[in-house]
């Protein structure tokens, strides 16, 4: 785990910029994967500005850690950091990733080889498909 970062930027719903003084990463979060609105070559998928606006809504300067998983490798293809991305509220900690599945604005997504949450964000997937959320009610 790392603390100390802030949400500085969405990219789009499972990519984020976080911020530590000086220091900037881009995010790809484990295990999730929204609509696109920013991929050079493909159009915007129904859904996709839902599923920004959501990370905005709800990451936005917002203080965060980041977990990373093993499994996964610390980058991408692209360069980005891979990580899930810890909300920390007032409450209690939450994880966006999941959240983010749960609530029908992203797809749980397995790159190469399963993850540590991937039992989780499966059961959220499968509760947002029943319960017809987010995209599972817009796009299908």
């Amino acid at each position: 785990m790392s603390n100390g970062w802030r949400v500085s930027r969405i990219v789009d719903g499972d990519t984020v910029v976080v911020t530590r003084g000086r220091k900037a990463l881009t995010l790809r979060l484990i295990g999730i994967d929204t609509p696109e609105t920013v991929h050079p070559t493909e159009p915007i998928e129904c859904f996709g500005p839902e599923a920004s606006a959501y990370a905005s809504q709800r990451l936005l300067r917002q203080p965060v850690v980041l977990e990373f998983d093993r499994s996964q490798g610390r980058l991408d293809y692209y360069g980005r950091t891979l990580a899930y991305l810890w909300v920390q509220s007032a409450s209690a900690p939450w994880l966006f990733n999941q959240r983010a599945v749960k609530m029908g604005f992203a797809n749980e997504y397995t790159y190469d080889s399963e993850y540590s949450w991937r039992p989780e964000f499966l059961r959220a997937e499968r509760s947002a498909r029943d319960q017809h959320r987010g995209l599972w009610r817009a796009c299908r």
